[in-house]
């Protein structure tokens, strides 16, 4: 059940962190609505992931998947600049991630 929780945290964060990047080019309030319910929702889930979950591997799990998928939303969505040193930076981090694990 650790993973659940750890999957609705990354896309809860994912979430807050895209409100961030839409509050920039909106001058709605809803964004920082949409910040706070995600950062709290992904906090409060990775708290219930620790109850099964070591918080060396969750955390770095959260942060670095949450961080790999931020940047993907960031190239798709918001049409954010890609190249060979981004992509080798998230697929380090995603190493890193494996490695923590085995």
């Amino acid at each position: 059940m650790g993973f659940v929780y750890l999957m609705g945290a990354i896309l809860s964060e994912l979430f807050g962190s895209s409100m961030l990047k839409w509050n920039t080019t909106v001058s709605s309030r809803l964004p920082v609505l949409g910040v706070a319910l995600g950062y709290g929702t992904a906090f409060y889930l990775l708290s219930l992931a620790l109850f099964s979950l070591p918080l060396s591997f969750a955390y770095a799990f959260w942060s670095g998947i949450g961080t790999a998928l931020t940047a993907v939303i960031g190239f798709l969505v918001f049409k954010e600049r890609i190249d060979r040193q981004r992509v080798v930076g998230i697929g380090l981090v995603i190493l890193g991630l494996v490695l923590m694990k085995v």
